[in-house]
């Protein structure tokens, strides 16, 4: 009696998945008959037989947590991630990751995917719609959470299943130093995100609400999902060993941040500060938008930015030294590399970074765009505007990748000089653009880009008092 009772509960929860994956009637696709009827795991299924032999062969596990009768290892081998899910040695039991999965049978299919990126998908129109209509219909969340990961292979496999399970896409990353992600999908989707992860026993007690970043915008601001295992949660080419976000500078709230900036600003204008106010980000992302008197590095990578302290240990020699960055995680690790060269009298970060401090003050002391890295490229508070195209020196902040296949890099140009033809980054992209475009088919060239080739690796400053102008 148990096992049929068993098997009905089964059975009914297998169906309960399946109708939840189904697509509303107004939705579907016209073409090709009654079109897609059901959307699971980024895929299209238009026949009953194909959504059922994926939902057996993928999400076993999933029906047998709705039906109440658990997934052990064997079940967790038709996850979405797989058999890989399960490392040897490693039980669902584990005391430090919960595997854990929210239940989405009471979430309709819309309202966890959003009728509009079902659209962009199948009907292409992903660059008019991103545009249009792509900042209201969910959110971008961006967090990190610092804290020892004894398994992050385990992690990245829940951290894949639970960004599938509820649609999400965007980039994960996972160390024994942490985690960083920024991940979009609808409202419903995020909120539960936020919800499984502080219920996640790892993060417990470190990670909290405040510590995720949320704009507008949704699944389709990233072009698919990737979650893997690296040895830094940020880039900077730093052995965590040996400079540890332990070791971090003074986190200071955005409230704190902002009157420290504005008694840096009044000392700074009559020529006695004794503080640094400094970018940690990439020049591409100042460039658009910086607190005022700054100092920004010409740097392309984060990676160049311990490059960037050792060459310049003379300018920070004895400073009160004020960082920020985008959403507070390349401080953690970069102020600590700063505070182990010794040279600074004080060290302070910014906390929940740029995004945190514009919740509090969007007409503050940060002038124009917020970079971000997904395809929106960047969202505002104010309506300033600080840079330039890169032809005509009109006012103009929006990026596009640069038109040459073997570039790719962000350009800012306007749209009367792209109605001209100036879509590359530079004259020498231009100029090759034109010769691949004219040449056969499967020849690549090698980036060799003039406006890359000219700055300077690691940028050397004058250890002078820097003139400030603080009016823009």
């Amino acid at each position: 009696a148990g096992r049929k009772q068993r098997a009905a509960a089964r059975r009914k929860a297998f169906s309960l998945f399946v109708k939840a994956k189904e697509v509303p009637a107004a939705s579907r696709y016209p073409g090709g008959g009654e079109g897609v009827r059901w959307w699971c795991c980024r895929q299209a299924f238009e026949e009953l037989p194909g959504i059922h032999r994926h939902v057996a062969l993928h999400h076993s596990g999933d029906v047998g947590r709705q039906a109440g009768l658990g997934a052990g290892p064997a079940e967790a081998a038709g996850s979405p991630v797989g058999s890989a899910a399960w490392p040897s040695g490693q039980s669902c039991g584990s005391p430090e990751i919960s595997w854990t999965l929210p239940d989405t049978s009471h979430v309709s299919q819309e309202d966890l995917t959003s009728v509009i990126f079902f659209f962009l998908n199948i009907l292409f129109l992903f660059a008019y719609l991103c545009h249009a209509v792509g900042s209201q219909v969910g959110d971008v969340l961006l967090y990190y959470c610092y804290c020892e990961v004894r398994d992050p292979e385990t992690l990245c496999a829940w951290q894949k299943a639970l960004c599938q399970h509820l649609h999400l896409t965007g980039k994960v990353r996972v160390a024994s130093e942490g985690i960083n992600g920024t991940v979009g999908g609808s409202k419903v989707a995020t909120s539960l995100y936020i919800k499984v992860m502080l219920s996640q026993p790892l993060f417990k007690n470190i990670l909290c609400q405040e510590d995720f970043k949320s704009s507008a915008g949704g699944a389709h601001c990233f072009p698919d999902l990737r979650v893997g295992v690296f040895k830094e949660i940020v880039p900077m080419g730093i052995d965590p060993k040996i400079v540890s976000y332990k070791e971090t500078g003074i986190h200071l709230s955005p409230q704190e941040f902002h009157r420290e900036v504005e008694q840096y600003l009044s000392q700074a204008t009559q020529g006695q500060s004794d503080t640094i106010l400094l970018d940690c980000r990439n020049f591409y992302e100042s460039k658009i938008g910086h607190f005022q008197g700054c100092l920004a590095p010409d740097i392309r990578k984060f990676s160049y930015f311990p490059s960037y302290v050792d060459e310049n240990l003379e300018l920070f020699k004895d400073k009160r030294v004020l960082m920020y960055c985008t959403g507070g995680i390349r401080c953690e690790r970069g102020s600590a590399y700063l505070r182990s060269k010794a040279v600074c009298r004080e060290v302070y970060q910014l906390k929940g970074g740029i995004h945190k401090y514009l919740e509090e003050f969007p007409d503050g002391f940060y002038r124009g765009k917020l970079f971000v890295f997904d395809d929106r490229y960047a969202i505002c508070s104010n309506e300033d505007i600080i840079s330039a195209c890169r032809y005509c020196g009109v006012l103009w902040d929006q990026y596009k990748l640069c038109s040459s296949q073997h570039c790719r890099q962000l350009v800012l140009t306007c749209p009367s000089c792209c109605n001209k033809g100036l879509t590359a980054c530079c004259p020498v992209c231009q100029e090759k653009d034109l010769k691949v475009t004219s040449r056969a088919s499967g020849q690549i060239l090698k980036e060799e880009c003039e406006c890359t080739r000219r700055r300077p690796r690691v940028p050397i400053e004058p250890v002078s008092p820097r003139m400030l102008d603080t009016g823009k």
